[in-house]
């Protein structure tokens, strides 16, 4: 006869340690919801309607960044000992790149969903105080994340995780947004230079993740991953939508911007490198689907883990429309459009579960340890001698 666990109740926080446990990963929350905005008005056609729809879905990312942004820094001022172990811990560690592409996102939302609401001299400088601080967190977070593992976390191969990918992928956000600002910069070098930066990121982060790709890889044919941390296999969709929208966008830029036979190559170069690439990841989105499809038959409940649905497939959306340009074909328009409903639904989910553990002060509270499982109070052997 087995003892069934028994369910815990929901835990109760102290207002006073409301944000000791709000991590690096809730920056995915600012990231999800700026992405539905900026990929909404990406799409081939939407009613005018709707673009008010993706203007406050922007504002509201806007509102959660500054507010995330607020409690971060009293939970760095109340509680310093829980921020400085997030950092020494090798699952929490690599959320810092969140910080990084929260900023980003939000700032180039500004440049796309936002700039009708706010006017284009405010939207202007708001990306660029936001791209700056984000570029260079990002760099920070590529280069002392893989340097903390190295030196402090000592983790395994066989501990991989999708999320070891966040730093690594910071730097390809930068890449994909640096060129709307190329427009406002002086012409010449200022501009030139602005162009071959975001191809430098953008040749710094694929490489640093076709690193680390391939160790999630062998990390997932040794064996499925824990029920809580499935969502994560989506985080992969980041780096190959975000560097075809990166391509798309640094080639829409390049004309008057670099010498002209390279302006020529580098819409070629968008379609050459992107199609294979966009093709691959629908190849791992159907694969990532199936093992979220299994996880949820054995019973995967909400976590903040949800949250990988959201922004990686808005990459996809934005990497769609990029090669719907370069090429003309209407079947990526169709694909960005699919990929967009997608992205709605599982923000829809994300939020939903967030708000619900928010309410409830379970996402706030204390990780708690896991239930023992159940253990068979009398059982016999196939010789039939009793334990």
């Amino acid at each position: 006869m087995v003892t069934a666990a028994q369910p815990l109740p929901a835990p109760s926080v102290p207002r006073t340690a409301l944000v000791r446990h709000l991590g690096p990963n809730w920056y995915a929350t600012v990231m999800g919801t700026a992405i539905l905005g900026s990929a909404g008005v990406a799409l081939p056609a939407h009613a005018a309607a709707l673009r008010h729809v993706f203007a406050g879905t922007w504002v509201l990312s806007l509102i959660m960044l500054v507010t995330l942004l607020g409690a971060r820094a009293l939970r760095w001022t109340r509680h310093g000992d829980r921020a400085r172990a997030d950092l020494l811990d090798p699952a929490m560690a690599p959320f810092y790149g969140c910080l990084s592409m929260a900023l980003l996102a939000v700032g180039g939302g500004a440049m796309t969903a936002g700039r009708d609401l706010i006017g284009t001299g405010t939207a202007v400088a708001l990306d660029a105080v936001l791209f700056t601080a984000g570029t260079a967190v990002g760099l920070a977070a590529a280069v002392a994340v893989p340097y903390l593992m190295a030196v402090r976390h000592r983790v395994e191969p066989a501990q991989a995780s999708p999320a070891w990918l966040l730093p690594l992928v910071a730097p390809m956000e930068s890449a994909a947004l640096g060129p709307l600002l190329v427009p406002y910069l002086p012409a010449g070098q200022p501009r030139e230079t602005l162009l071959l930066a975001c191809l430098a990121l953008f040749g710094l982060s694929l490489l640093a993740t076709l690193l680390m790709l391939s160790l999630v890889f062998a990390r997932l044919v040794s064996g499925p991953l824990p029920l809580a941390l499935t969502p994560t296999l989506f985080l992969v969709l980041g780096p190959l939508g975000q560097s075809t929208t990166a391509v798309g966008k640094i080639a829409d830029a390049a004309p008057g911007v670099v010498p002209a036979a390279d302006a020529r190559g580098l819409p070629v170069f968008a379609v050459l490198y992107g199609v294979p690439v966009m093709g691959f990841a629908l190849l791992w989105l159907a694969l990532a689907t199936a093992h979220v499809v299994r996880a949820r038959r054995r019973g995967m409940r909400f976590a903040m883990s949800w949250w990988a649905f959201t922004f990686p497939v808005g990459t996809c959306v934005t990497g769609a429309m990029a090669l719907a340009r370069h090429t003309g074909l209407a079947v990526f328009d169709a694909l960005a459009v699919g990929l967009y409903a997608l992205l709605a639904a599982a923000w829809a989910a994300a939020a939903a579960g967030t708000v619900r553990g928010l309410l409830s002060g379970e996402l706030l509270a204390a990780p708690r340890p896991a239930p023992l499982a159940p253990r068979p109070e009398t059982g016999r052997t196939r010789s039939g001698a009793a334990r």
